[in-house]
């Protein structure tokens, strides 16, 4: 009696050198008819193209096993009952325009600094394409409230059935420990730049992650916009960058500046708000009572803004 096996196609990646011993040792070379009039089949479910992600499905029956790689889409990642709970910050994060933007695709090795929103959408859909995702951590050791989410965050992708092998590196703001030179074909950063000017490590970001791409690899900057009419703060306390600043820093470190989205804009966002960027949503701060804009504070007002405007920016580290 046959027995069927189904493997997704990360893990059929993971242990290639395991499935070509099993049919080397314990399968019988298909053949269109046996001479009992039995059938042995080779099946294979047409390709359907969608931009420059496959949907792929494969099924090889023998005496012994069957195994079926299905690739899945970012769109079917993106839509997958677990992120419910994510889904009412896609109208402002547009994941799917974004990611496909900065050409996350199968059997790319992405890498996100400082991971949170964007790891449910990146890790599943790396382990289903044969992709391979790293997440970048703080350090652990900053102070107890990082080394808690720090390890939340390591318990919940530890679960390989739905996240595949994540693997983990760490980014202190200006160096990268963890992942090998010329490694990744993406790295991701999203609504980070600001931070790393308030420590002045703003130039040593960008440069490691030069340092990480592999030639070619591209770096995708979303990050709150400030308007090139205002003068930028070089320590970003606002949180709001100018987007010739970054394109500026990532010249410096080496890279070509590939092209700029608007998937991510927000034009009524004007980038000037009693609280920074944070004075909008998720973070919607106020003043406590007592404090001087508390009295003409109208919390309707910012949350009716929506997130901030928002730039995208693609950069490709020569080959």
């Amino acid at each position: 009696m046959k027995t069927v096996k189904r493997l997704s196609l990360s893990t059929l990646a993971l242990s290639l050198s395991f499935v070509s011993m099993t049919f080397i040792a314990g399968c019988k070379a298909p053949s269109p008819k046996t001479s009992e009039g039995e059938t042995n089949a080779v099946e294979k479910s047409a390709v359907e193209t969608k931009g420059d992600e496959a949907s792929i499905k494969t099924e090889i029956q023998g005496e012994d096993s069957v195994v079926q790689p299905v690739m899945i889409t970012l769109a079917d990642v993106i839509a997958d009952p677990s992120r419910d709970k994510d889904r009412a910050r896609d109208q402002f994060r547009n994941p799917l325009e974004t990611l496909e933007f900065f050409e996350v695709r199968p059997n790319k090795s992405v890498a996100e600094i400082w991971p949170g929103w964007y790891a449910k959408i990146l890790a599943p859909y790396a382990k289903s394409n044969a992709g391979a995702y790293t997440a970048i951590l703080l350090p652990f050791g900053i102070n107890e409230r990082y080394d808690a989410r720090i390890e939340a965050f390591k318990e919940t992708y530890s679960d390989i059935d739905t996240y595949g092998v994540v693997a983990f590196a760490e980014f202190d703001g200006a160096n990268i420990s963890g992942l090998e030179d010329n490694s990744q074909d993406v790295i991701l950063t999203f609504r980070n730049v600001h931070n790393w000017m308030k420590n002045g490590t703003e130039q040593d970001a960008f440069s490691a992650f030069y340092t990480a791409l592999k030639p070619g690899g591209i770096l995708g900057v979303v990050e709150h916009r400030l308007p090139e009419s205002v003068v930028q703060d070089p320590k970003g306390t606002s949180g709001y960058v100018q987007e010739s600043y970054m394109k500026a820093l990532a010249k410096e470190a080496g890279f070509e500046f590939v092209g700029a989205s608007e998937v991510n804009a927000n034009p009524r966002d004007t980038a000037d708000h009693p609280f920074g960027v944070w004075t909008l949503p998720p973070r919607s701060r106020t003043p406590e009572a007592g404090d001087r804009e508390y009295a003409d504070f109208k919390p309707e007002l910012y949350k009716n803004i929506g997130e901030s405007d928002r730039a995208t920016l693609k950069f490709r580290k020569p080959l």
